[in-house]
């Protein structure tokens, strides 16, 4: 007894057990000096590489803009899902849909465990700018990840603050205005935080600046209706340093990469041991057993493409004689086998494409085509926000305030660099008809980027142009596997489906009208 009560004495003195380690990184001691704040910053942007891995898949393809090439031979579960959320009959169970609400909220717990400790005296030794910056980068990035989960949920719970408790994980659903108004105060604080983008030798590094966050809280007025607030964020956008790359073209090979065209894109490396390469490039293309006709002699036999094609619709809204067509779309040409899979005996230019006899010509995703030495791990970034679309959403901002005249400036610029010349220039000063012209100039220039779907979510034409999109794609004989209930479009599929594990987990948490 005598020795129990000894050692319950002493185990109550603090001196007796350290509960974090001393010989290893803990949360105790680990966010003290720069470079780990900039270790854990790492973490976050390799969060964001994993949510743009597959963006694409909730984003581009629930758009007119692109398809997938249907394979009724695998009816594994990631592709029904995929295919059911292009067809608008995805539901609470599907997979895509849960890992992007899972992986946002772990940028989010990232980005909120550097934001609090940044602040904690255990950090003042990093001089103030430094913390400041970090703060900034944290803050975008977080500002970022919660105006995708209400862009693609709605209202959801606002976690602002390391979660600690049981308490504080389960909370309910905050409104769509509530989590709005806290990106609007996380944006706004990372363009006071962040510091104006350098370019050395035309490059940057690829991290958030005051650009970066300029350009997101534009997106998010634009998307509240705040157009006079847009314009002035945007305006200041050319004093930053950004500009057009010379040719349309040059905006997508990889020697360009953070140009000053770019203003904020996901960093993928080539490699074949660090886990940073992208591979979009075999995921767009024909599923097929051989690739290299295409991939520059690298032969990927790895079946994984089939996704994210050029629908007919996109190619037609190209006007001829654009440049653009032929530097975003390529065609694979060969034969199909029982199995589905594409024999490519030709690549060839998407312009006046016509098939050769007994081939078949599959359009593809050009502005991921570029050199690569690993099969499989290409080199190419994600843009997210490029020059070019700020000036576009600048004339749109304009033009719906009765500014057309003025909208223009901005419009025929991107038409100027597309075109090399100024004979395509727009002349209409009709709001609505230049509102018409801003949104298919948005639709060619950005095509495959991860923008149209939001595009029409935003400008509340989304229900209208999609059903339009899924009857024409009911009448051809290409897609008679579509489901009676594919594309019957409401406003309720304007957003998708709290994750149906969410809900069991967290008994707070209601679901979306509709599913």
């Amino acid at each position: 007894m005598m020795l129990f009560a000894l050692v319950a004495s002493t185990s109550c003195k603090k001196s007796f057990i350290q509960l974090a380690p001393l010989d290893s990184p803990s949360p105790a001691n680990f966010y003290q000096t720069e470079p780990e704040f900039r270790e854990a910053l790492a973490t976050d942007y390799v969060t964001l590489r994993a949510i743009y891995n597959f963006d694409w898949t909730l984003s581009e393809e629930r758009s007119d803009n692109t398809d997938y090439d249907y394979y009724p031979i695998s009816i594994g579960g990631a592709t029904v899902d995929h295919e059911y959320i292009h067809d608008f009959v995805d539901n609470s169970t599907n997979s895509y849909v849960a890992d992007m609400y899972t992986d946002l909220y772990v940028g989010v717990a990232r980005c909120n465990i550097i934001i609090t400790n940044i602040a904690l005296p255990a950090a003042a030794g990093i001089p103030a700018a430094t913390r400041t910056e970090i703060r900034g980068e944290a803050e975008f990035l977080r500002a970022l990840y919660y105006f995708k989960l209400v862009q693609y949920f709605g209202g959801v719970p606002l976690q602002i603050v390391p979660v600690t408790t049981a308490n504080q994980a389960f909370i309910p659903r905050s409104s769509v205005a509530q989590v709005y108004a806290q990106i609007t105060t996380d944006a706004t604080a990372a363009i006071a935080d962040l510091p104006v983008v350098t370019f050395t030798g035309g490059k940057q590094t690829g991290v958030a600046t005051k650009g970066a966050a300029t350009m997101l809280m534009a997106d998010v007025d634009m998307t509240l209706l705040k157009y006079p607030e847009a314009e002035t964020l945007l305006t200041s956008l050319a004093t930053q340093g950004y500009s057009l790359l010379p040719t349309y073209a040059a905006v997508f090979n990889t020697a360009n990469k953070n140009s000053v065209e770019s203003i904020f894109e996901v960093q993928y490396m080539a490699s074949a041991t660090t886990g940073q390469s992208s591979d979009f490039l075999y995921i767009f293309l024909p599923r097929s057993s051989n690739t290299a006709l295409i991939t520059n002699g690298i032969a990927s036999t790895s079946l994984s493409g089939g996704w994210n094609y050029p629908t007919q619709d996109l190619i037609n809204a190209y006007t001829p004689g654009d440049p653009r067509l032929d530097a975003s779309i390529g065609v694979a040409e060969g034969t199909y086998n029982s199995a589905l899979d594409m024999t490519i005996s030709a690549y060839k230019s998407i312009v006046n494409y016509t098939p050769a006899p007994g081939k078949v010509g599959r359009p593809f995703d050009k502005k991921v085509l570029n050199t690569e030495s690993i099969v499989n791990m290409t080199d190419d970034d994600w843009p997210i926000y490029r020059y070019a679309g700020a000036l576009l959403m600048l004339a749109e901002a304009q033009n719906e305030q009765g500014k057309s005249a003025t909208a223009l400036t901005s419009l025929n610029a991107v038409r100027a660099r597309a075109f090399g010349n100024g004979t395509h220039a727009i002349t209409a000063t009709d709001q609505a008809t230049l509102r018409t012209a801003i949104a298919n100039e948005r639709r060619v220039e950005l095509a495959f980027e991860n923008d149209r779907w939001h595009y029409l979510q935003r400008t509340g034409t989304a229900v209208a142009v999609m059903n339009a999109f899924g009857a024409n794609l009911k009448t051809l004989p290409s897609h008679n596997y579509l489901l009676s209930t594919s594309y019957n479009v409401t406003p309720d599929r304007l957003i998708y489906a709290i994750p149906f594990a969410e809900i069991e987990t967290n008994p707070q948490l209601t679901q979306n009208p509709g599913y």
